[in-house]
Order: C-alpha cells, then sequence, then structure tokens
C-alpha cells in the first residue's frame, strides 16, 4: 500500500511541477490568466498530494504497537485473535 500512496505523490507532484513550467513557459504567451489559473490548480495539488501520501489505508495496522501496559496489551491482543509469545 505504501509504494501505491508514493507513485500517486509523484505522480501529482511531477503535475503540479508540470502545470508550473508549462504555464509560464509556455501559456503565458497566449494567455495570462489561463497561465495564472494554472499556477492556482498547481497550488492546489501539493497539500492534497501530502494527504494522500499521508491517509493510512485499511491494512495499516497502526494500533498493533503495543502501549506500554501488559494487561492492557494481552486484552487487546486477545480481541485480535493474536497470541502472544
Amino acid at each position: 500500500m505504501y509504494a501505491r500512496r508514493r507513485r500517486w505523490y509523484f505522480a501529482m507532484m511531477g503535475t503540479c511541477i508540470g502545470l508550473f513550467v508549462l504555464a509560464w513557459g509556455v501559456v503565458r504567451i497566449w494567455s495570462v490568466p489561463a497561465a495564472v489559473g494554472m499556477c492556482v490548480v498547481a497550488m492546489v495539488i501539493p497539500p492534497v498530494a501530502a494527504m494522500v501520501a499521508n491517509r493510512r489505508g485499511p491494512e495499516d495496522r497502526w494500533w498493533d504497537d503495543p502501549s506500554g501496559d501488559p494487561q492492557s496489551d494481552e486484552w487487546w491482543d486477545e480481541l485480535d485473535g493474536k497470541k502472544r509469545r
């Protein structure tokens, strides 16, 4: 799952950079408002890419980390169907 999120992140950031380069390298020659619009869209992409990259998937079991309380950890392991060694 991590690899898929990483690919989406790099694709979105590549799109962001591509929009900036195209906007000010090519599109501004014909239409400055269109170039500004492309930059506004590119400005929104990095926060969305960060949310996509840091989102937890359904199989990401972050709560499996031990809490430090042996009784609580044993109880949660019993609920999850895991055996403690």
